[in-house]
């Protein structure tokens, strides 16, 4: 009898041991793999897939820019500058009359509906709307004009520099800005575009080279949309992801502190496809006036220099990877001496991605 209760309490004791022991066993289980979790995930952020192939772009402007005014000579023989004074260069016409303007053309077609009545131009300048009220000058019965010279979009080469987990993509490293005025296009929307290189001309002491590319802008070149132009660069969605990135490959990105002077290289397809070419990295300055010039880089590799010169238009955006990691993009040659160039941290590319 007293061998069965002690039987008895032995396997009670065994039970409770196994199921406290168990128990205990389980939860950190379940806790390494919630850590293991957390760590993939964290891991997934600081990952992308470093570019470096030429992209065709498209921007079209929020209403149509203005450029500059200009005098006109009416049908009566006078010369008329009706916007002088009362629009800038940089501002965007919106509207007309209440109608609203979208491209130069619908611009062009307003004005010459136009009769003898005065135009009320909606107008935005910087982050303010206003209306502004100007006398047309008619040429002949079907030609009105308002004497305002204006740009309703861009077009042009970069490259493209990392894509993200989200399919979202970054470009150039700097913003692209009106030739004419300087100032940073303000995008309704844009269109990223598939597109191959023609043709190189050799950067020169003095007059920086650039890729000549060739871009049909039709649907089926379409790759993605661009939605955001800033000082960091463009961004936007890539939808075509297998038709631009051949290989997808992902590697971390780093953190200022992470970057140091020394070897690195950059990432672009000047010959045809992507390759890695060697650069050093010069000089870090976490602090530059211009977000885009924190990393100045020389190009070292000899191939390169043969190709191109050094650092030429259209590389605008080519991942520079060092120790491993995506640390930057380039974003400018120096005019004087095309083997040098400014990067910019993709810890600020990073920031400016849609989320």
């Amino acid at each position: 009898m007293r061998k069965y209760w002690y039987r008895r309490i032995l396997i009670m004791v065994v039970v409770f041991l196994f199921t406290v022991g168990g128990g205990y066993y389980l939860i950190e289980f379940q806790q390494n793999k919630l850590k293991a979790e957390v760590n993939a995930k964290t891991s997934s952020e600081n990952m992308v897939i470093p570019g470096g192939m030429p992209i065709g772009i498209y921007l079209e402007t929020e209403g149509v820019m203005i450029l500059g005014t200009e005098s006109i000579t009416a049908h009566d023989g006078m010369d008329y500058e009706p916007a002088a004074n009362l629009v800038k260069a940089g501002d965007y016409i919106v509207g007309l009359n209440n109608q609203t303007i979208d491209d130069k053309s619908e611009l062009i077609e307003a004005v010459n509906r136009l009769e003898d009545e005065d135009a009320v131009l909606r107008v935005r300048r910087g982050e303010q709307y206003m209306n502004i009220r100007v006398k047309p000058v008619r040429l002949s019965a079907k030609e009105t004009k308002l004497g305002i010279w204006v740009r309703d979009n861009a077009q042009g080469l970069g490259t493209i520099t990392f894509l993200d987990t989200d399919s979202r993509f970054g470009a150039l490293g700097h913003g692209i800005h009106d030739t004419d005025t300087n100032t940073l296009l303000n995008i309704h929307e844009g269109t990223v575009y598939e597109t191959s290189i023609r043709d190189i001309q050799k950067g020169e002491d003095g007059t920086p080279g650039g890729m000549e590319g060739i871009i049909v802008y039709n649907n089926y070149n379409i790759l993605g949309e661009i939605s955001k132009n800033t000082d960091c660069g463009i961004f936007g969605t890539i939808d075509r992801i297998d038709t631009l990135f051949t290989d997808q490959t992902p590697i971390e990105t780093a953190v200022k502190d992470e970057i140091v002077e020394g070897p690195a290289v950059i990432r672009c397809a000047v010959e045809g496809k992507v390759k890695d070419y060697d650069i050093r990295v010069t000089k870090i300055d976490k602090n530059a006036d211009e977000v885009n010039k924190g990393i100045v880089i020389e190009v070292t590799d000899d191939k390169l220099l043969a190709q191109t010169g050094g650092i030429v238009q259209g590389m605008s955006g080519s991942p520079i990877i060092q120790n491993g990691k995506l640390i930057g993009a380039v974003t400018h040659v120096f005019v004087h001496d095309s083997t040098k160039g400014y990067g910019i941290f993709i810890e600020d590319m990073l920031n400016n991605v849609e989320i």
